[in-house]
């Protein structure tokens, strides 16, 4: 008398989601990719600052200073202050936080709207798939910066409105990515198999779909994020997001570029600074698709 069968015993094949190693090709992988490492690098420097802006021995980034209004770098002011003589070390410290948590937020409520959407869809089919999909593609058909500044504007002018506008124009993008790897997964032979003798849905969704879409999710976060970042630099730019005076990289630009002749140092940090977490968390995201590509491990 034999035990009772598993997908993986019926097939014949190793399943995926059991396999387990003491260190996984991919880790060890993603450890070789210069650029994935550089990346992630640059991302934990700026998740780092952010985190710890409450204790380094930075001013008040709302504190005015009349009699330093507009000076350039200096021993007092490492990065100058603003036109209200603001420092703009303790700004750019404290903005951190304002642009990670957006990117990071925005991402998450991307992530837990479509993903699930998408699991449904792409399992069900029929009139589900039907009417996602067609939900789907009339949200995809609006530029993702347009459609986030339209829902920021309805929604008000904050930077948790922000987050939500973007975290919304976001869904579509992991709705549609991950009913195409469900579709393409559920065609497997262990998830057939796991239907053949009987297991309940909620138990292969669980087990056999979610943990395969997980990668390819994971990255398409790691790079949403970094786009995130960006949209929400120009909502603040625009007045929709992070409102004043609490710091935001994007607000610090739109006041800056009133005075790029005068104190070009405005808008030089927040810029630098954009352009590096945008280019960490794109470096990283590429490293760990490479990483994580089964074809290539």
């Amino acid at each position: 008398m034999t035990d009772a069968a598993t997908p993986s015993t019926i097939t014949g094949a190793t399943d995926p989601v059991l396999s387990r190693r003491p260190e996984s090709r991919a880790w060890k992988k993603f450890r070789t990719h210069r650029s994935a490492v550089l990346g992630g690098i640059l991302v934990l420097f700026f998740v780092a600052i952010a985190v710890a802006a409450p204790w380094l021995p930075i001013p008040d980034p709302a504190a005015t200073d009349w009699g330093a209004v507009r000076k350039a770098p200096s021993a007092a002011h490492w990065l100058g202050t603003d036109e209200i003589g603001r420092d703009v070390l303790a700004r750019m410290v404290w903005g951190a936080q304002a642009s990670l948590l957006a990117g990071v937020v925005s991402v998450a409520i991307a992530v837990i709207l479509g993903v699930p959407l998408g699991i449904v869809a792409g399992y069900f089919g029929g009139w589900t798939d039907a009417v996602i999909s067609r939900c789907t593609e009339a949200l995809l058909a609006a530029p993702f910066l347009i459609l986030a500044i339209a829902l920021a504007a309805f929604l008000g002018p904050s930077l948790t409105n922000a987050m939500i506008a973007i975290g919304i124009s976001a869904t579509p993008v992991f709705i549609r990515l991950t009913r195409g790897q469900v579709l393409s997964i559920k065609a497997e032979d262990y998830v057939e198999s796991a239907r053949a003798i009987g297991l309940p849905t909620p138990k292969i969704l669980s087990r056999y779909i979610f943990p395969n879409v997980l990668p390819p999710i994971l990255v398409q976060a790691t790079l949403t994020i970094a786009t995130a970042i960006i949209a929400e630099a120009s909502l603040s730019f625009l007045g929709l997001g992070q409102q004043p005076p609490a710091p935001s990289w994007g607000s610090m630009l739109n006041t800056a570029k009133n005075f790029l002749n005068q104190a070009p140092w405005m808008a030089l940090w927040p810029g630098i600074s954009i352009f590096l977490v945008v280019l960490g968390f794109n470096l990283l995201g590429d490293g760990l698709r490479d990483a994580l590509d089964p074809r290539e491990n």
